[in-house]
């Protein structure tokens, strides 16, 4: 069990939560919320008017309510706000949201009693997920639908996938032992503000991305045995010359991957010059994307453990102050350099593989297999390879630049972060895909070398390649093939 700080949570923290990893608030951060409680009391107690306390929300904050329905008003706010469509959110990544749910409460702003935060906790323990649609927020006044169906099932009501078995959320409840709660002032709202959906759709993306960048450098050094490639763009006074760090890197892990092939030295002298872009610059292009996807880490770093709800308490004068921390702009901007950064990795292993399947560029058979004419080879994977690149240029059209007013016109700028963070979580499954067809192509590439041998690293990746897709002599039944490497990809097991 992992005890979490909110005041100092971390990237690898965060991926560890990611990966499955239990964690909980330390003592602290529980101390923090009970302090925060008692301020909303003080508060209540006091007949001050106060947004989100005692009043309605959004366009109706000029309302004030009775104290006698101040908790009919928090039942009431999560009961319209639930109405998300679309497929639910993965379970990791709904898991991943009550987490940073937690962490942001944790902060101790947010006036939310222990039994509330206890009660998230509870449904981790349990593996009782509420099931979350994954549309209906535009990523301001935060993640409203998203975390007011986390929400309702507190409340006994939604649904609730408990292990793995969708089932009413008062069922759910009562078989976890959980009995549902009745919300207090400010609790629904502090509980439905804030980004945290955004930010856990946007974490898997940047998780899943990081597989899918490690696995495009490993088949990137394969390519360029299989074309007979030069190493030479790679040397390490090049990119120390121009100074960007992610070229520095990717750089360093060519030469790693491709350190003692046979293949390349056997081709130390030829005349051949220079190599295609796709090839000779995967250093510049995939270090930029590098750069890209690590400026994307340090804002969600950030965010993560932010107080992102509305309005925010101060313990020290008992004031609650309206602002804007819910607004998920910075979320909605890594996302879309996620995007951006793992479109242009896919678009480049595709090249690769097609320079790899055509004869003039490689020297290689048409399409990587003898018997051309009756046997078409690689002709279509690498045209889906194709697909899935052209699908991820329209996917990247960044969604950051989009607004669309709502609550009449009160909330007049909003992020779209959430469609953000779900369109690169799609290109890095599309470009997993791409670079399965890629590993395909090289590994078939450099079995025409032979006897020649790849780098010892290299011979590693070729053999789990061949676990997958076997030596290619005669055209056969592609997809499933092809989507086992897509699988290992996605799941970290290349590079």
């Amino acid at each position: 069990m992992i005890q979490l700080d909110p005041t100092n949570i971390d990237l690898n923290t965060l991926r560890q939560l990611w990966e499955g990893e239990e964690g909980r608030l330390d003592d602290a951060a529980q101390r923090r919320i009970a302090d925060s409680a008692e301020v909303v009391s003080r508060i209540v107690a006091g007949g001050e008017t106060v947004y989100g306390v005692n009043t309605g929300f959004g366009l109706l904050a000029s309302e004030r309510i009775a104290p006698d329905r101040l908790a009919e008003l928090q039942r009431n706010l999560i009961l319209s706000h639930s109405c998300g469509l679309g497929d639910p959110l993965p379970r990791h990544v709904t898991r991943l949201m009550i987490q940073l749910k937690l962490l942001g409460l944790g902060r101790g702003h947010s006036g939310v009693r222990p039994l509330v935060t206890d009660a998230l906790q509870a449904l981790l323990d349990a593996d009782a997920m509420p099931v979350v649609p994954s549309q209906g927020s535009v990523g301001a006044s935060g993640d409203l639908a998203p975390l007011a169906h986390m929400t309702a099932t507190l409340l006994g009501e939604g649904w609730i996938d408990l292990k793995g078995e969708r089932m009413p959320a008062a069922r759910a409840l009562q078989k976890i032992g959980l009995g549902a709660i009745e919300l207090g002032p400010k609790e629904g709202l502090a509980l439905i503000n804030g980004t945290q959906a955004s930010t856990a759709i946007a974490l898997d993306a940047l998780f899943t991305g990081s597989r899918v960048f490690d696995a495009a450098v490993a088949a990137g050094a394969l390519s360029v045995d299989a074309l007979m490639g030069s190493v030479k763009p790679f040397d390490p006074r090049i990119s120390q010359l121009r100074g960007q760090p992610g070229q520095i890197r990717v750089a360093a892990a060519l030469r790693e991957w491709l350190d003692g092939s046979q293949i390349v030295e056997s081709h130390q002298r030829c005349g051949k010059v220079q190599d295609p872009y796709s090839f000779r610059c995967q250093p510049q292009v995939m270090g930029a994307a590098l750069d890209l996807l690590g400026s994307a880490a340090a804002t969600l770093e950030i965010e993560a453990g932010a107080v992102t709800d509305n309005p925010i308490l101060f313990e020290e004068d008992d004031s609650a102050i309206s602002g804007g921390n819910f607004h998920a702009q910075p979320v909605a901007f890594a996302a879309d350099m996620i995007s951006m950064a793992l479109c242009e990795v896919g678009s480049l292993s595709e090249r690769r593989t097609s320079v790899l399947v055509d004869p003039k560029m490689s020297g290689l058979p048409a399409f990587l297999i003898d018997d051309g004419g009756v046997n078409s080879g690689l002709m279509i994977p690498q045209v889906t390879a194709a697909a899935l690149v052209s699908e991820n240029k329209t996917l990247a059209y960044p969604a950051s630049v989009d607004s669309i007013p709502t609550s009449a016109g009160q909330e007049d700028h909003v992020s779209m972060a959430p469609i953000a963070a779900r369109k690169a979580r799609s290109i890095a499954q599309n470009a997993a895909g791409v670079i399965a067809v890629e590993l395909i192509a090289g590994a078939q590439g450099v079995d025409y070398h032979k006897p020649l041998k790849t780098s010892p690293k290299l011979q590693e990746l070729h053999a789990m390649v061949r676990r997958h897709s076997a030596y290619l002599e005669s055209d056969r039944y592609w997809a499933d093939e092809m989507e086992a490497l897509q699988e290992a990809v996605l799941k970290g097991e290349i590079g």
